[in-house]
Order: structure tokens, then C-alpha cells, then sequence
């Protein structure tokens, strides 16, 4: 009868382990957006089996000093240093979690020295070794520790969005300076140019054939390009400044190449270097579970529901009994007990306390926990629809960029005939300053937009790289 009795007893607390569900382990089914790269038809065309993210940031990159300042970034900044030091803290805080299943032992040596009525005085002493053990029969410790799993993962997420974040800024400011020495060498250019002009007019106006006021205006025309100069210059002091503050390092030159000298990985791709930048044909962006894979931001935030989970089993295993084990083992000479010398002392206790009447804490932790879950549950597909939107952003930006790449070229092209033609002509007396002066604008600032217009689509092209989860390895 008593060995039947047992059978039921361990049958309804394995029924009930099964039907609270305590110790079941979290499985991502959250649904998110099938299209969360958009519908458009250049994101189709864009899609494929594999992804641009999978390459290695050091393949991506295949400028050599590049790849140098990305290294050096990524060993001295203080943002990516903290995140490293969050991962360590956080793996601390799991490897307490596991230990939490052992048992605890302190040793508590204890001594007493009294007197009553001026007698004399009596000595006691205790050397105990004390242990405690809580027994994860609910488990409150299971799920704790692997909340505290989730964490880490979060921390180590966290971790490669800072140093995607860094590589994507890096690069960027590295292109920058590209472009504004690029810019720079337009400018300067454009300067000689222009000073000839200067010259032209005012021998023009020593001869008679030209007004003081056409000198004048070809001279605020030419002074302008200086003013752009200067203010060139003074950019290239500001982004080099900005990236030594990547590095944590004082105010120093930045060493580079000339634009174009080393292009993004495209090494399958034939012409020149911004059709192989701009061809949507070489941006594959895979499909979107790649993407899930790929981006630290959405792991992090799977994560993070996995840790409200367990924190959601744990509020509940709360109201569940907890079980102690507690004992002393050690020497004594108490008087009620033994005399000296001190002999062995032994006690064991065995605790279980039931939650009856908590002042309402346990049931508002459970409803604080299954609303914090509920809500990370939304924030992480308004994560995957943000990614979506990042990685459709970037890629039309690249589409824009390659078409905007043609008329530029073509524009830098006419406008350089008509400047040279409208020279001409009026060296010969056969066109007026205006029109001298309008052409020349008009072709330097085509040659400055256009310079601009391979920045943007080299930004967009990184920007796709990050935000498909490039940069994490």
C-alpha cells in the first residue's frame, strides 16, 4: 500500500512539472514580415541565395590602409572596449548562475567567554563548517541560469553591433577624405584654370577690349574657388579629427589613397570602378532569413525575449515550494553539550517553505514579467521591419547613385566643351565674361557634385553591407 502511495505521489508531481511547463526551454516563433525587404523591383533583382554580409569585413575592404585603420580602431576604441568588458560581466553573472546549483560552505568559528555572580568565567567555542543547498525542484535555479545564458548572448550581440557600427563609420570617414582630397584636386585645378582666365581679362581690359567691371567679377569668381579651397582643407582637418577620436588618439594626419585606387569587394565584376560599386548585380542581399542570421541587432533582440522567458518561468516556479539543505559539522565545547576538549558536532536540517501570503509581490513579478515579454515580442519584429527598411534605403540609394553616375559624367563632359569653347571665343572677342563665367561654375560644380554622387553610392553600398549584418566578422 505505501509503495503504491509513493507511485502516486511522484506521478502528480510529474504531472504537475509537466502541466506548469517550468522547465520547457524557449523557442523563437514569433511571426515577422515575409517581405521585409520591400516589393520593388530592384530589390528583387537584388535577391538571391547568398549575401554580400557573409563576406569578412577584411574582403569587403580591400583598401590595404583601410583595413590598417579599421584594425587599429577596433583595438583602441573606448565604445567597443566597454562592450567587451559588458560580455565579461555578463559571463561572470552566468558562471554565479550555474554555480548556484552546489552547495554554499562558510566556515563560522564562534567563541564565548562568561561569567554569572562573580563566578569564574567559562570558555566556549564553536568551529563549524556551515553548508547550505537549495534544491532546484521547481526550477526557480534552471530557468535563472539561463536567463542569465541569454545575456550573455545579448552582450556578445551588443558587442558585434558596436564594432559593425565602427567598421561602417571608419569606412565612411575614410571615403570621405577620398573625396574631399578628390575634391580638393578639382578645386585646385579648377584654381589655375581660372587664374589664367583672370590673367586673359585683365590684358583684355589693358587693350581696351574688355570693361573693368568684367575683370571684377572674373577676379570675386576666382576668389570663390579659394574660399572652397580653404573650406576643403579645413573638412579635411574635421573628418581626420573625427577619426582619431575612432582611434582615441590626439589630432594626427590620417594616411590614405586616391579615390579609386582600391574599390569595395566586387572582384567578380569587370569595368570601371564605379560600375562595379554601383551594379545592383554585384549587391546580392540574399533573402530574409539570412538577414535574421546575419544582423546582431535582431539576434540580440531574440535574446532578449529569450531572457523574459525564462524570467517569466522563473516568476512562476516562485510560487512553487523551495527546499533547503542545511548543516554543521565541526568541533565544540559548549557546556550544555560537551566539556573540554572540544568533540565532534554534527547537524543536519532539511527546510521547506511554501509561499501562502507574499503581500501580492509574486503574482505582480509574473505579470510584470509575461508583460515584459509580451512587449520585447513586438519591439523585435518593429526590429526586423526597421532592418527591412535599412536594407531597402541602402539598396535604392545605391540604384539611385548609379544612375545619377551617368548623367554626371555626361554632364562634366559637355560642360568641359563648353567652357573650353566659350574661351576660345572670347579670347577672340566673340563671347562676353557672363557667359565665360557661367560656364565655368557650371562645370566646376557639376565636377563637385559628381565627385560627391561616387560618395553617396560608396556610403549606400556600406550602408547595405551593415544593415544585411555585414561587419561582424
Amino acid at each position: 500500500m505505501k509503495r503504491v502511495s509513493n507511485i502516486f505521489v511522484a506521478a502528480a508531481v510529474s504531472l504537475m512539472l509537466t502541466g506548469c511547463g517550468i522547465y520547457n526551454k524557449y523557442e523563437q516563433n514569433t511571426p515577422t514580415p515575409a517581405d521585409a525587404f520591400g516589393t520593388e523591383e530592384n530589390i528583387q533583382a537584388a535577391a538571391g541565395n547568398t549575401s554580400m554580409a557573409q563576406v569578412s569585413w577584411r574582403e569587403f575592404f580591400t583598401d590595404p590602409l583601410l583595413q590598417q585603420l579599421i584594425e587599429q580602431v577596433l583595438a583602441n576604441n573606448t565604445d567597443l572596449n566597454s562592450a567587451r568588458i559588458a560580455v565579461e560581466k555578463s559571463e561572470a553573472a552566468l558562471t554565479a548562475a550555474k554555480l548556484a546549483y552546489l552547495p554554499s560552505l562558510y566556515f563560522a568559528p564562534q567563541g564565548a567567554l562568561s561569567s554569572f555572580d562573580k563566578s569564574a568565567a567559562s570558555k566556549t567555542y564553536t568551529l563549524p563548517l556551515q553548508l547550505s543547498m537549495d534544491i532546484d525542484l521547481f526550477g526557480s535555479i534552471t530557468n535563472q541560469k539561463r536567463a542569465a545564458k541569454a545575456v550573455v548572448l545579448q552582450a556578445q550581440m551588443q558587442q558585434q553591433a558596436v564594432q559593425s557600427n565602427l567598421i561602417s563609420v571608419t569606412a565612411q570617414q575614410y571615403l570621405m577624405l577620398q573625396v574631399l582630397d578628390l575634391q580638393l584636386e578639382i578645386l585646385t585645378q579648377t584654381d589655375s584654370l581660372w587664374n589664367k582666365s583672370l590673367e586673359t581679362e585683365q590684358a583684355l581690359w589693358e587693350n581696351g577690349k574688355a570693361y573693368s567691371t568684367a575683370v571684377n567679377q572674373m577676379e570675386a569668381s576666382y576668389l570663390n574657388v579659394k574660399t572652397q579651397i580653404a573650406d576643403t582643407r579645413r573638412n579635411i582637418r574635421t573628418v581626420e579629427n573625427a577619426i582619431c577620436k575612432l582611434l582615441a588618439v590626439s589630432p594626427q594626419h590620417i594616411n590614405r589613397q586616391k579615390w579609386g585606387t582600391s574599390t569595395l569587394h566586387h572582384a567578380e565584376a569587370t569595368g570601371e570602378a564605379e560600375e562595379r560599386m554601383f551594379n545592383t548585380k554585384y549587391l546580392q542581399i540574399g533573402v530574409p532569413a539570412q538577414m535574421l542570421e546575419n544582423r546582431p541587432d535582431i539576434r540580440m533582440a531574440n535574446h532578449a525575449m529569450e531572457e523574459a522567458f525564462y524570467n517569466t518561468q522563473a516568476a512562476r516556479s516562485a510560487f512553487y515550494p523551495s527546499i533547503t539543505l542545511s548543516g554543521i559539522a565541526g568541533w565544540t565545547n559548549d557546556a550544555g553539550i560537551v566539556v573540554n576538549p572540544g568533540k565532534l558536532l554534527l547537524n543536519a536540517v532539511a527546510q521547506l517553505t511554501q509561499p501562502i501570503f507574499a503581500r501580492g509581490k509574486l503574482i505582480a513579478n509574473k505579470k510584470i514579467a509575461t508583460l515584459t515579454e509580451e512587449d520585447l515580442q513586438k519591439k523585435y519584429v518593429q526590429t526586423v521591419i526597421n532592418a527591412g527598411n535599412e536594407v531597402n534605403e541602402a539598396l535604392t540609394k545605391c540604384m539611385t547613385a548609379r544612375e545619377k553616375h551617368s548623367y554626371y559624367q555626361r554632364q562634366v563632359e559637355v560642360l568641359g566643351e563648353a567652357y573650353t569653347g566659350t574661351h576660345e571665343l572670347m579670347d577672340n572677342g566673340k563671347a562676353s565674361y557672363i557667359e565665360v563665367l557661367t560656364a565655368q561654375e557650371s562645370l566646376l560644380n557639376a565636377q563637385l557634385s559628381a565627385a560627391m554622387n561616387m560618395y553617396d553610392a560608396a556610403e549606400a553600398v556600406i550602408a547595405l553591407y551593415i544593415s544585411l549584418g555585414g561587419g561582424t566578422k
